[in-house]
């Protein structure tokens, strides 16, 4: 399985793909950054559409600096919680439309694809280390750029863990030892067992299933049991045949990390539904909880919190197991679903001036600094060297477990989940499981005719 294949996909298999467009984190409200009004516009202006609510603040003052050394303006908007595509079709339709939006990969690109220019002559492509990651059409032009590599798995905070390592009777001596489910599910329940020795509230932050807050399971999750369906079958990703239906061959792997999950938290599982993935991040923060599952990005919402009580040297990452076979030399989920367009119908003068801070951004030392340390990005462009490489700790093993000998990372494949919809609705049916309203062999054949019929709905 090979993450490159599925990010090269040709045109005519994501025609086959649903309209969808999702985030790793689409959430909260942003702002606007250097507005166009009584400033000089005639260099051309930069509208950019952010879907990473994480990262607003640092885009804002981005976007401050470059308008002040070079005098074009720029504007960031990010959309509230969830809103994402429907904020970029009511953008994309006005005089001031945004000139760089994002998408989420071959599915992205099947929605957004009437608005994409061709890059194939952009520096910012030019940069890319890896060609291979970039939104290729059948006619050969490139309508993606990818900006960041990502990793996600189950972050855990070392001081806690190894207070418990210490205890008598400890499950495990170390994280180590930790490299399958069954261990991992014997240390999170003897660790819940003696939570009032070790000062926290639960093992894991709490699960997050509001509506819009819930990707970290119907997305993120997800991406295990489908990996290790389509791995097995040895699935042909390029084929979008292949991705016509699921079996959820292990949707019970899925129900025993996520019963984990619920069960060993902060909260009880009936009040999920109020909880967002800033309160999860806030509990870990503030070392209510030991783990919590989310990526890289999650490590400037952990040290943003007031009265965080996590020190960098104690953020470490683990895998998300699962109980699949072969589970022992598994790593993190590792890729990317975010790549940057142009809006090919915004004016010559603005889209030059997209491109040219995109390549700012990505080549200058002002900011690649700024890509590499408030972003908190893995950028994957050759102007980027081992000096730039993230300073967080969390990106850091991101790295470093794309390194490891013997260990197969996991690659992003709800790049080809079938649509928002599908995600939307599997989000929903854990809820009402977690509510004890819904018997998981009903959540699970409901996945299965939703991600058919999303399917069929595409083509």
């Amino acid at each position: 399985m090979n993450t490159k294949r599925i990010l090269a996909f040709s045109v005519s298999a994501v025609l086959m793909l649903s309209l969808s467009l999702s985030a790793c984190g689409t959430g909260t409200s942003g702002g606007n950054g250097g507005g166009t009004s009584g400033t000089d516009t005639s260099g051309g202006q930069v509208y950019f559409q952010n879907f990473k609510p994480e990262q607003d603040e640092a885009y804002q003052a981005i976007a401050k600096e470059y308008t002040a050394e070079t005098g074009v303006p720029v504007k960031v908007i990010t959309a509230a919680s969830g809103t994402y595509e429907q904020t970029l079709r009511s953008e994309i339709a006005k005089n001031d439309a945004p000139t760089i939006f994002q998408i989420n990969g071959p599915v992205g690109y099947a929605a957004w694809k009437d608005y994409t220019a061709d890059l194939s002559g952009s520096d910012i492509y030019g940069h890319l280390s890896d060609k291979s990651l970039a939104i290729t059409g059948e006619d050969g032009g490139v309508y993606g750029v990818p900006f960041a590599i990502e990793g996600y798995g189950i972050i855990v905070n070392n001081k806690i863990a190894a207070k418990y390592f210490a205890l008598n009777g400890a499950k495990a001596a170390s994280l180590d030892e930790i490299n399958t489910f069954a261990k991992l599910k014997a240390v999170v329940e003897d660790m819940q067992a003696k939570k009032t020795d070790l000062g926290i509230e639960g093992v894991f932050a709490s699960t997050s299933l509001k509506p819009g807050e819930d990707w970290r399971w119907q997305t993120h999750l997800m991406n295990v049991p489908i990996y290790c369906e389509w791995s097995g079958a040895g699935a042909d990703l390029s084929d979008p045949a292949a991705t016509d239906e699921i079996k959820f061959q292990y949707n019970e792997n899925f129900k025993n990390i996520f019963d984990l999950y619920l069960n060993n938290s902060t909260i009880v599982p009936t009040v999920a539904g109020s909880k967002t993935v800033d309160d999860s991040m806030a509990e870990f923060a503030l070392g209510k909880a030991v783990m919590v599952q989310n990526g890289n990005w999650a490590y400037g919402q952990i040290s943003g919190v007031d009265g965080n009580t996590v020190e960098a040297a104690d953020v470490t990452f683990i895998p998300i197991y699962i109980g699949a076979p072969g589970e022992e030399k598994q790593g993190l989920c590792i890729g990317t679903e975010n790549f940057f367009c142009i809006n090919k119908n915004a004016s010559e003068v603005d889209q030059k001036a997209s491109l040219d801070f995109l390549n700012w951004l990505y080549t200058s030392d002002a900011g690649k600094a700024h890509v590499t340390n408030d972003l908190g990005f893995i950028a994957p462009f050759d102007s980027f060297t081992d000096a730039d490489k993230p300073s967080d700790p969390l990106g850091q093993q991101v790295m470093d477990w794309s390194a490891k000998s013997g260990i197969q990372n996991v690659p992003w494949n709800f790049t080809v989940f079938p649509s928002q919809q599908f995600k939307d609705n599997f989000g929903g049916y854990l809820l009402l499981y977690a509510q004890g309203q819904m018997d998981w062999n009903d959540v699970s054949a409901k996945v299965i005719t939703d991600w058919t019929a999303e399917k069929a709905a595409a083509q």
